[in-house]
């Protein structure tokens, strides 16, 4: 029987399928349009393509289910539960504003009503002992309003230092599951043991907000997977990287928040390993946003520091990864100082960029690539969709008529312009960082990300640049590459000056044993690898760096390491370090990854003879039109070298070559661009 891995990325324009055959090593990749109204039906649509459901053997799902609830606003119905005098926390927010001279500016609402909050007496002290105990009466008075209220959907409950000792969350869930047996409960305790109880809130409540809508896709999920004769062996990406089974989706959705775009750079580690490059910066660009992240020393960065939008946090471990409202459906328009202007809005899958012929009318930035020449219209999709032309000539007359420009220079300035929101994206996440470009190699993918890397290249000052294997579905491809992974965390607030070695060394062991134990719980108990680490900050400081821990207990000769890391951190991300000064430690972190049977990825044939121009085109550049020769990425082979201006066009998407930019291919087919084709 036939074995297939199959990565599924379920994204706002397009579905990506990525399919692995086991025997043969074969990859194969596909996509359709998105259907936003019900994802599931193009999960199964796209699954459609295997003669023999039941040849699947695992299935990676990337989805947005959760996001998209949290942005569009469509969650359930939340009931907050909290200790008494704290109900306002999640509406008082931070002192913080987007901006700070705008004197229109609203904070953003809550995901829950402030009629909807209930009070509890009960107080734990910070130092975990209890001054009030549990009113338990209390609590069941709670659930008899929720029930008599008779909308409430889900309940958060977040009580004061209940990251010290969660008994009173624990006793109050027991209650409430007692009480409301159909109504799903969060805590805090087991989505964020981590001090400052606004963020704490916000993570808990936005937990609790998607926790019915995930649960019913996904068991909506399962029973047409099982209905199909589809494998139930599938499992939901989180936004750690790692995956985790549909059973534990289910029990805490939050941790799916940005699941989709961690597959990009989970494949990028992959990519990096394999060509000997260090550090890569990600750029992801698909049809309605650009995400882009690092890979610094052949690791992904981790951040608890997400907010879906201003003032709304959601502190779960995730890849760091940036997201821009830039793709290849950004809307292109005239703002009222009439100023030419692109994104954030995007033309989405329906009704789409004018050129697909589907009623959009209004100019995105496929429309200016196809205007351009960089887009062959007969080839988009591998020529299961024709693009017109003339309909993307029309919408972007719309904004050149008004700017007293031609279609062709403003096409150009709309790609331009895009360019340039794309390069602020980039800085983000490498000068902000103290990162130096020269340092970087692009990784560009998404179906759109390799038609602007050459131009990104050149303007953001990165000297390197590698497009991979299967762009237009590289995040599903990632999640054929995941492993099991659990991120835990708790605070304990100590200093350099007492810390308290036994206390930690506790607090770490506990967390790896409930990181092992949650694994196992999914059924991975294999290949198990174990990393420690800590949040720390100069005394006074409001941020922290987190400082990898290579050991497995603090003693008299492990504990100054950690201050030595420390500062040595410290001087490397600002530029100085205090050597002497007290050093505060918020957070032990612990990951626990069970490495999971990876593919074992073909190289492709060497190259004889030059690579076979299959036919020209006239191509617009910011220099002028230039007649471009045109290339298969099928048709290329290890070894194969080619000078810009050049297009190389494949399935689902485009790579395009600036004049006198050379690119060689290496042995996996990946194409290299710039200085490290020159190097290899």
């Amino acid at each position: 029987m036939t074995d297939y891995l199959v990565g599924i990325d379920v994204g706002g324009t397009f579905t990506d399928f990525v399919s692995y055959n086991s025997e043969t090593r074969a990859v194969d990749v596909w996509k359709i349009l998105s259907t936003p109204h019900d994802p599931n039906e193009g999960i199964l649509g796209g699954l459609g393509r295997f003669e023999a459901p039941s040849d699947i053997r695992n299935i990676r799902l990337g989805t947005t289910v959760a996001t998209n609830a949290i942005l569009e606003r469509k969650g359930a119905k939340v009931a907050y539960v909290t200790t008494e005098g704290f109900r306002d926390i999640p509406f008082i927010q931070r002192g913080n504003r987007r901006s700070h001279y705008d004197i229109t500016w609203i904070k953003p609402k809550p995901l829950v009503k402030r009629r909807n909050c209930y009070e509890v007496n009960e107080r734990i002290m910070s130092d975990g002992t209890v001054h009030v105990p549990l009113d338990e009466d209390g609590v069941r008075a709670i659930a008899q309003q929720i029930r008599e209220e008779g909308s409430i959907e889900a309940v958060a409950v977040n009580f004061l230092f209940s990251y010290v000792t969660p008994d009173h969350e624990r006793r109050a869930k027991e209650i409430l599951e007692e009480e409301l047996p159909d109504i799903p409960i969060s805590i805090s305790y087991d989505v964020l043991p981590k001090w400052k109880e606004y963020e704490r809130a916000s993570t808990t409540i936005a937990d609790a907000y998607v926790k019915p809508v995930v649960n019913s896709q996904v068991a909506n999920l399962r029973e047409r997977f099982k209905g199909s004769g589809v494998t139930d062996q599938a499992v939901v990406i989180k936004s750690n990287g790692g995956e985790m089974t549909l059973e534990a989706a289910q029990r805490t959705p939050i941790q799916m928040t940005v699941s989709g775009p961690t597959g990009g750079v989970i494949a990028g580690k992959h990519v990096a390993k394999l060509s000997g490059i260090s550090h890569l910066v990600t750029l992801d660009m698909g049809g309605t946003s650009t995400d882009t992240s690092t890979i610094v020393g052949g690791q992904e960065n981790f951040t608890t520091d997400y907010e879906v939008e201003f003032g709304v946090p959601i502190q779960i471990p995730m890849i760091d990864i940036r997201t821009i409202g830039a793709g290849g459906g950004s809307i292109a328009w005239i703002d009222k100082g009439g100023m030419l202007r692109v994104g954030p809005e995007s033309a989405g899958a329906n009704p789409g960029p004018a050129c697909y012929g589907t009623g959009g009318e209004r100019p995105a930035v496929t429309d200016a690539n196809l205007l351009l020449g960089r887009i062959n219209p007969e080839n988009f999709l591998g020529g299961e969709m024709a693009l017109d032309v003339a309909a993307a000539e029309k919408a972007i007359a719309t904004v050149a008529e008004p700017l007293g420009r031609t279609a062709e220079e403003t096409a150009l300035a709309i790609v331009q312009i895009a360019n340039n929101n794309m390069v602020g994206a980039l800085r983000s996440v490498l000068i902000e960082r103290g990162l130096d470009p020269r340092d970087f190699a692009l990784l560009a993918f998404g179906g759109a990300g390799p038609l602007h890397s050459a131009d990104l290249m050149n303007d953001a000052g990165i000297p390197s640049g590698v497009i991979p294997n299967y762009p237009g579905q590289f995040s599903a491809f990632g999640f054929i590459l995941t492993d099991a992974r659990v991120d835990v965390q708790r605070t304990v607030q100590m200093t350099s000056k007492r810390f308290d070695q036994a206390r930690a060394s506790e607090v770490m062991h506990a967390l790896i044993e409930t990181g092992i134990a949650e694994l196992k719980a999914q059924g991975y108990v294999k290949n198990i690898e174990i990393y420690r680490s800590l949040e720390m900050r100069y005394l006074g400081q409001n941020y922290e760096l987190e400082i990898p821990v290579a050991f497995d207990s603090f003693t008299d000769e492990t504990t100054p390491k950690v201050w030595q890391a420390f500062h040595d951190m410290h001087l490397a991300r600002f530029g100085f370090n205090i050597p002497r000064e007290v050093i505060e430690v918020i957070t032990v972190k612990a990951t626990v990854v069970s490495l999971t049977e990876k593919p074992d990825l073909a190289t492709i044939g060497k190259a004889d003879g030059e690579p076979e121009v299959v036919s020209t085109r006239s191509v617009v550049f910011d220099d002028g039109r230039h007649e471009t020769p045109i290339y298969n990425r099928a048709q290329l082979r290890d070894g194969h070298a080619i000078t810009g201006p050049a297009v190389i066009e494949e399935p689902v998407s485009v790579t395009v070559l600036r004049p006198g930019q050379p690119m060689k291919v290496d042995q996996y087919g990946n194409l290299l661009i710039g200085r490290i084709a020159e190097e290899s």
